[in-house]
């Protein structure tokens, strides 16, 4: 296969968010640096070649994605079931919480844990999601989403067992990662979105 005929997708989780408390999570926005990082996202050469853009219903996501939109004339295709493991059970956690519970989350995906959906669950739904954009879409195409449902998708995408040591880098989101949408081979793994 030339590269010319590959299909590139291009996984993009949302960057940077105004955390509130008094906010459901699912309506949080990206942050003025979140912003910034996916605007810096727009000048990365892949971008120009996308054919079609999607994006979890939930607003931070919502907010990159129409960034890329605005940047490429491409509209956004929302699809709810592309948004992050649902963790309303728990809502906003503070940070060391929050992270004891994703690790829980990752390390016992066939268990509830504190409420929150089970990974083995949200794999599938993620997994779903994508192979139907992968059989509509033509070209080259993006998907601004999260990084939970991200590092449940690489999972699968490379044949390995669920686990947080394929979660996203970093503090803050705003990674990308590329798989072939033919062979589902990885292109490459998680990169800063503004790198």
């Amino acid at each position: 296969m030339t590269r010319q005929s590959v299909r590139t997708f291009y996984f993009i989780t949302h960057p940077d968010v105004v955390i509130d408390p008094s906010v459901p999570i699912t309506e949080w926005p990206l942050s003025p640096r979140g912003r910034e990082r996916m605007a810096r996202c727009c000048g990365r050469p892949w971008v120009t070649g996308l054919a079609a853009l999607y994006a979890s219903a939930e607003r931070k996501a919502l907010d990159g994605a129409e960034i890329l939109s605005a940047a490429t004339g491409l509209p956004v295709r929302v699809r709810p079931d592309l948004g992050e493991n649902d963790r309303s059970a728990t809502g906003y956690l503070p940070p060391a919480e929050f992270e004891a519970t994703a690790d829980r989350f990752f390390a016992e995906p066939d268990t509830v844990v504190r409420g929150w959906a089970r990974a083995v669950d949200e794999q599938r739904r993620i997994v779903a999601a994508v192979e139907a954009i992968v059989g509509e879409t033509v070209g080259d195409f993006a998907i601004v989403s999260h990084g939970a449902v991200g590092a449940l998708l690489l999972a699968h995408l490379l044949g390995q067992p669920i686990s947080r040591r394929l979660d996203q880098p970093g503090a803050g989101g705003g990674n990308v990662f590329a798989f072939d949408a033919a062979t589902r081979a990885i292109i490459h793994g998680w990169q800063p979105v503004d790198g």
